[in-house]
């Protein structure tokens, strides 16, 4: 079972995180990423969302694998993604909430910056989560510092993560794609249930392939 991760923005440790995150998450796949290297080095809101869509959309194009994920928590390009390929395609944000749906918790979502909330808001509704959502958070922190993941970052969104867990989530999204390699460590310092959409992705990517070919 190939599985193959886009990561929609220029920044190549970021593919690297979540690779190393969807492995540990599904061993018995086969998992690799790409870098749209044509897209800009973070995407903060949906000018850079939209900067990156034609990029992705060139590798899925050029795609050999039974299932994409789209690893950017905006799911960029997503809908056009899927109208293009001819194979499962899905977004981590989508996996986290679909995710959540299955475990039957209700949600909270903490992201990296405010100019992500609209359009994680206008996804959440779209596919029909939205009663099920607590919030949408910004931690305030651009992606390339999520990415860094330093001392002073963890602090940080553990604290955002407990702040949506008293607003009344159950479980709490991690709501960038440079917090999947944090997730084992914000769970210790929280004792939250957190859904991290890389690792979601994963099993449910292995999921809707494996029934593609029935």
């Amino acid at each position: 079972m190939k599985i193959l991760y886009i990561n929609p923005n220029s920044t190549h440790s970021m593919t690297e995180g979540i690779v190393a995150a969807a492995r540990a998450a599904c061993p018995e796949a086969e998992i690799a990423g790409v870098t749209n290297a044509a897209g800009p080095a973070s995407i903060e809101g949906p000018a850079d969302g939209d900067a990156a869509v034609p990029g992705v959309l060139a590798e899925v194009a050029r795609a050999e694998a039974d299932a994409i994920v789209i690893a950017c928590f905006d799911d960029t390009g997503l809908a056009e993604a899927q109208a293009a390929a001819q194979v499962p395609v899905l977004g981590i944000g989508q996996a986290s909430y679909l995710m959540a749906a299955l475990m039957g918790r209700r949600f909270g979502v903490v992201t990296s910056v405010a100019a992500a909330i609209p359009v994680i808001e206008g996804n959440i509704a779209a596919a029909g989560f939205g009663a099920n959502c607590a919030g949408v958070r910004a931690s305030g922190l651009a992606v390339l510092a999520i990415d860094e993941g330093s001392e002073a970052v963890r602090a940080h969104l553990a604290a955002e993560i407990l702040r949506a867990r008293d607003a009344g989530a159950q479980a709490v999204v991690l709501g960038c794609a440079g917090m999947a390699p944090l997730r084992g460590d914000l769970a210790k310092r929280t004792g939250v249930a957190l859904i991290d959409g890389v690792a979601a992705s994963a099993q449910l990517a292995v999921a809707a392939a494996g029934y593609a070919r029935l």
